[in-house]
């Protein structure tokens, strides 16, 4: 038998979805994040907007939880393996010091200034602690940084979730009192260890599954694939490690190991992730009252603030003292930690658990992730411009179902030569890639033609480069050095790592070299 209005549910439904699609693409161009468009759509169809109530917190928690599984496992599916290796034991200590610590300056400052009482204040500063991989994901992929620092940025949002929700969950369970500092690290350092090892096992097996079995239809290796992923939510829950982190590990595993498909993979997961984003933010807009926001305006403006220019300063710089990190990376670390769907859903934990004040909290949460997000997220690469954290040229993958590809173990790479690059004027042949990788295609003022040994490149021009998995790091490394150092790279010692090293003037010669030797 037919539900009632079920035809009706699946024309507002596809609306909905639609309308937020169109928002997207125009939030896109402005270089605004999407999730503030999707809350903006929530609200537009809220109780204050078009009418429609939704004021269940509990199955707003649920189904925020099960929207982030499949947030995160795209964003574990489509991360660079080498980039968060390189990142790693930063991004691991922001994800469980740095939140520590930003939870703690932001219970200081609400217990101090709003005089909350201190569970209250540690919840706040706990849902505040975590940065979003949604939003990370979408704003900064489109920045050109350096893999390490991207990798930092991507890794901790990754790897933050479980323990804030781990603090969220236990401060809204207790009775009157918060539980001791010594069992919320044990139960970190458990459900962290444990979480992380079912991930890799299941991305691991699940890996060595699909090579071994021939699927009847291309389409069901992507379906296997998040199902997989989301197996390992549930057994990690179920044996009470972290859901999020196996999700994280197992999707990063499954995404850097060549399986068949893996391009429209990651293609099917891009959609999921977006559905699910467009779902989340109106069903988040949806909940929230807007006649309780204009209360909680001020308060919420000034723990910002204090999450912004205090805490997140202060975590970096513990975090990122034992790696040596320079100081603009640092300031841009601290500037890009963006928050948005995951301190919204955490804030629904304790208005379900019924927590006295949890509604005040997740307006302040709501209020702090919409006005802070709108600052920061279009004034990123204005940050990143200034800091001077841009890199010169990097290569970007681009995936293309085709099974040549596939079957020679190649990738299809794209980089743009910026107006600072001295590939600028270099031919073709003085480029000097290996012999596995070869630059097919170059796209100049929109049109685009096949190379001779004898082409110069140009400022603004966009290459397609074909290179076998063997060489891939060593063509990028290449097109690096060349790029900083010009054709003569091997002579100044230039290898293309990154970030680059210093090439400093010195009084009577022209470079002062760290080592000679011939280029290659």
């Amino acid at each position: 038998m037919r539900p009632a209005n079920l035809d009706l549910i699946l024309l507002v439904g596809a609306l909905v979805v639609i309308a937020a699609i169109a928002a997207a693409r125009v939030a896109h161009g402005v270089g605004l994040p999407g999730l503030l468009v999707f809350l903006g759509l929530g609200l537009v169809l809220g109780e204050s907007g078009l009418g429609i109530r939704f004021s269940d917190p509990g199955l707003a928690e649920a189904l925020g939880l099960s929207a982030l599984v499949l947030i995160l496992a795209e964003g574990g599916l489509t991360t660079n393996l080498s980039h968060a290796r390189a990142g790693a034991p930063a991004a691991f200590l922001l994800a469980t010091v740095g939140v520590a610590i930003t939870a703690v300056f932001v219970a200081g400052a609400a217990y101090g200034i709003f005089g909350l009482g201190w569970r209250q204040a540690l919840l706040l500063g706990a849902v505040l602690a975590p940065t979003d991989a949604a939003a990370v994901f979408s704003v900064l992929r489109r920045l050109p940084l350096p893999p390490a620092l991207s990798g930092v940025l991507e890794g901790e949002s990754g790897l933050n979730d479980p323990p804030s929700v781990l603090a969220v969950t236990l401060l809204s369970a207790t009775g009157g009192h918060a539980p001791s500092g010594l069992v919320i690290v044990g139960e970190v350092v458990y459900q962290l260890a444990f979480g992380a090892a079912i991930g890799l096992a299941v991305g691991l097996l699940g890996a060595a599954g699909l090579r071994r079995v021939a699927l009847p239809a291309s389409g069901l290796y992507p379906i296997a694939v998040l199902a997989l992923i989301v197996a390992g939510y549930g057994a990690a829950a179920a044996a009470h490690a972290s859901g999020f982190l196996a999700v994280y590990v197992s999707a990063l595993t499954l995404g850097n190991i060549r399986l068949p498909h893996r391009a429209a993979t990651r293609g099917f997961a891009e959609g999921i992730a977006w559905l699910a984003q467009i779902g989340l933010f109106v069903m988040l807009g949806l909940l929230v009252s807007p006649s309780r926001l204009p209360a909680q305006i001020w308060p919420a403006i000034v723990a910002g603030l204090v999450l912004i220019v205090l805490a997140r300063p202060a975590a970096v710089l513990v975090c990122t003292l034992p790696f040596r990190v320079p100081w603009r990376q640092q300031a841009f670390l601290s500037y890009a930690g963006l928050r948005g769907a995951v301190p919204i859903v955490l804030a629904t934990i304790p208005v379900s658990a019924r927590v006295p004040g949890a509604s005040r909290l997740f307006d302040l949460v709501f209020l702090i992730v919409g006005v802070f997000t709108l600052v920061q997220g279009p004034t990123l690469p204005w940050a990143a411009r200034r800091l001077g954290v841009f890199t010169v040229l990097e290569t970007q993958e681009i995936d293309v179902e085709a099974a040549p590809l596939e079957d020679l173990h190649a990738d299809l790479l794209q980089a743009r030569i910026p107006s600072d690059s001295r590939l600028h004027g270099i031919e073709l042949f003085e480029l000097r890639l290996p012999k596995e990788a070869s630059l097919a295609l170059i796209v100049r003022d929109g049109r685009g033609f096949v190379p001779g040994p004898n082409t110069r490149l140009e400022i603004g021009d966009r290459l397609l480069i074909v290179a076998s998995a063997a060489v891939r790091e060593q063509a990028e490394r290449r097109l690096r050095a060349v790029s900083r150092a010009g054709k003569l790279a091997g002579w100044f010692g230039e290898e293309g790592s990154s970030p680059a090293p210093p090439l400093r003037r010195s009084r009577g010669v022209p470079w002062r070299l760290p080592r000679l030797r011939p280029p290659p």
